[in-house]
């Protein structure tokens, strides 16, 4: 199995306020079932939902594979209870349009297009779209090299890994296809080629009794 202390398997962009504490209470169970955690989100939809996106560490993450998480990290959630208030629990994979939250993420996915938003500004901007080059070999940064640049400006950035806020794939035809060779997503559906919300697609929904 993957080892969980490698740098680059640690997750650089994390959460704030409550799915923070969400994490921080499933993630070692996650860890321990042999998964890596992604993300936590906790939206309103449904009147409040608690979204966990894990996956194996090749990427791949089957309905079963959501279920059983299900079954671990929920009476972990009983027994905390860091929403406070009822809740649906839905564990997901990462989806085709994944976020980007380990430096691994961005060696695995490099010739991929992404967005990626910083948490303070580099030369100005925050937010960076275009082909993910990899990770420098100072271990300390990625390249991405931007789409549609204005004769003048920059046609790559070196962007800090501690200054990530927020990155994830955009959906594109290369990608699907990539993502079918490796067999780490299945394909979707619903024909958005450029949403910002990946809510994922294997998925475990759990009542919303918590």
């Amino acid at each position: 199995m993957t080892d969980m202390t490698d740098a680059h398997e640690k997750r650089l962009i994390t959460e704030t306020g409550v799915a923070a504490r969400v994490a921080q209470i499933v993630e070692p169970a996650i860890e321990g079932l042999g998964y890596r955690l992604v993300r936590v989100r906790v939206s309103n939809q449904n009147g409040c939902t608690v979204q966990i996106m894990a996956e194996r560490p090749d990427g791949t993450m089957t309905v079963d594979d959501c279920e059983g998480v299900s079954r671990t990290v929920s009476p972990l959630l009983d027994l905390d209870d860091p929403v406070g208030r009822a809740y649906h629990l839905e564990v997901s994979s990462p989806g085709i349009d994944r976020p980007l939250v380990r430096a691994g993420d961005f060696a695995r996915w490099a010739g991929h297009e992404a967005k990626i938003e910083l948490a303070v500004p580099l030369d100005g901007r925050k937010r960076f779209r275009g082909v993910v080059a990899g990770l420098n070999p100072d271990g300390a940064t990625l390249r991405i090299a931007l789409a549609d640049v204005k004769e003048g400006l920059p046609s790559a950035y070196d962007l800090p890994l501690r200054d990530l806020g927020e990155a994830h794939l955009v959906l594109t035809d290369a990608l699907v296809r990539e993502s079918l060779r490796r067999g780490s997503a299945p394909p979707r559906d619903d024909g958005d080629e450029d949403g910002d919300e990946d809510e994922g697609d294997a998925a475990a929904p759990a009542p919303a009794t918590h």
